[in-house]
């Protein structure tokens, strides 16, 4: 289990920073400024009297929340560097729906579109791995010719280059500029040593060895014995290590040492023991997370009323439910989900994206749909989870969510899908003791009864309450307030981008 005690020890204070960088004085005040915002117009953006010096290239992932977090970061720097061009190189389609939702735009970041790899005519397929697949195959010239093109239409040489953590090739472009290469690992810190521990995996374990190692923990690793590898993302040591998105995370777990400092959206005193793992395989290691303490949130509004809906409920008495914008249960699952609510009674805000029709029992939703269930296509999710009302998240444990979760001090059901969110549930749930994953693996109606009356309406769920608030929601607080470690860290991350 996590230590709480150890996990409250606070980052020796720093001397503040003589860069000009607008922080501010409360925990919960954010980097970025309110009082314009651009986001009508995010192709604006002005020279400022030809005061603009520097030029820093920004490579985003278009596929999953990768991109949305990415702008996010790149529009707090911006807004402490006004006289330092940003160029944001995306997809077209990820360019237009990540701007379009990003709060507080300043007007010195200018998006671009980079090729997808699609080949004219592309008919989507129920493949969704295809569209990423191709794109990366047109990595990394897509970005390089545009890159090119957006230096030259800047008049001004690239300064540096941000990217996601995905693209190696980044910092070759970065060394053929002789510029800093600074990475933005958009999930969590373990999920980050395994990839960069993935030669030391395979060594140990060999190659494709689920089967047979399924139930060996990776006690070989500081801070995992408590992780097996069943829990492993696919890529390492199973699944196709061939595939592109394989080979692209291999190559990322060599390139990153090499990187001028890695980004990542969490906090060191969130598990100290990772953090200084990772501190010892990078040239600089840089925690400036949780962004829902650190960062403008994205544009929310609550049009659907749950706010007001979570009003007449009682403290920690509701259950929120989201997947995601991605991921998509299978309908026996979400049968067994809905059966489990019903048979237990307890409350529910369920945000559920695309056609409910046809996908949950027969009437179900008109015998929940007074006070007891509410459904809608889209929550406020941040502002849902610090609801008073709101005691338990069941959520597919992506890293946002997790730290979403911890912002909210809000004890989380984990039903995992892909990627990294197995170990994310592993972590949540036998490491930090703040939730629970689904018997099994998938949603019945036993597993998913016992889980909610575990961390609604036991004492064992109001102890998970209880830790998350003192273990984690504090910590995160303190990393984000005035001198907190996060704060301190995106100083010294503005300094290395705009130098």
């Amino acid at each position: 289990m996590h230590d709480c005690h150890r996990t409250l020890i606070c980052a020796e204070t720093q001397t503040k920073s003589s860069t000009q960088i607008a922080l501010c004085t409360s925990p919960l005040n954010k980097l970025l400024p309110t009082e314009d915002n651009h986001c009508n117009n995010p192709q604006s953006m002005e020279d400022n009297n030809n005061e603009v010096q520097k030029h820093v290239a920004v490579l985003a992932f278009p596929f999953g929340s990768h991109a949305a977090p990415l702008l996010s970061l790149v529009n707090a720097i911006a807004a402490t560097a006004p006289f330092v061009k940003f160029s944001f190189f995306s997809t077209a389609v990820s360019n237009h729906s990540t701007f379009s939702c990003s709060a507080n735009q300043v007007n010195n970041i200018k998006p671009y579109d980079v090729p997808d790899g699609l080949p004219e005519g592309y008919v989507v397929t129920e493949n969704p791995i295809e569209p990423m697949e191709l794109f990366l195959k047109a990595t990394p010239g897509n970005f390089r010719s545009v890159t090119e093109a957006a230096a030259a239409e800047a008049g001004s040489k690239i300064s540096c280059v941000m990217s996601d953590a995905f693209f190696a090739f980044a910092g070759k472009m970065a060394k053929e500029m002789d510029v800093p290469w600074v990475p933005f690992w958009t999930a969590g810190p373990h999920s980050l040593l395994l990839h960069v521990d993935t030669e030391v995996i395979r060594h140990t374990l060999g190659y494709t060895v689920r089967d047979s190692h399924e139930d060996k923990i990776l006690d070989f690793i500081p801070g995992f014995s408590a992780v097996g590898v069943a829990d492993l993302p696919e890529g390492i040591v199973f699944g196709n290590l061939e595939s592109p998105f394989s080979k692209m995370l291999y190559d990322m777990g060599l390139a990153l040492p090499q990187a001028t400092a890695v980004a990542i959206n969490s906090f060191e005193e969130l598990d100290p023991v990772i953090g200084n793992e990772l501190k010892s395989r990078f040239q600089k290691f840089l925690n400036i997370g949780p962004f829902p303490l650190t960062l403008s949130p994205p544009f929310t509004s609550d049009e659907h009323g749950c706010l007001h809906w979570l009003d007449m409920h009682k403290t920690a008495s509701v259950a929120y439910i989201s997947f995601g914008r991605v991921i998509t249960l299978p309908p026996h699952e979400l049968t067994a989900m809905a059966e489990a609510l019903e048979a237990t009674g307890i409350p529910f805000l369920w945000s559920f994206r695309g056609n409910i029709e046809g996908k949950l029992p027969e009437g179900f939703m008109e015998r929940t749909s007074s006070s007891r269930g509410k459904f809608v296509p889209w929550a406020p999710q941040m502002q849902v989870l610090e609801h008073r009302s709101v005691g338990v998240f069941v959520t597919h444990c992506g890293w946002n969510s997790v730290l979403e979760s911890i912002a909210a001090r809000v004890p989380m059901i984990c039903r995992p899908v892909f990627g990294d969110q197995k170990l994310n549930r592993r972590i949540v749930e036998s490491v930090w003791g703040i939730g629970v994953g689904i018997e099994g693996g998938v949603f019945t109606k036993d597993g998913a009864v016992k889980a909610l009356e575990l961390t609604l309406l036991s004492e064992q769920g109001k102890k998970m309450r209880e830790k998350a608030e003192a273990c984690f929601k504090r910590p995160a607080l303190k990393a984000a307030g005035p001198d907190g470690s996060s704060r301190e860290n995106f100083k010294t991350l503005v300094e290395l981008i705009t130098k």
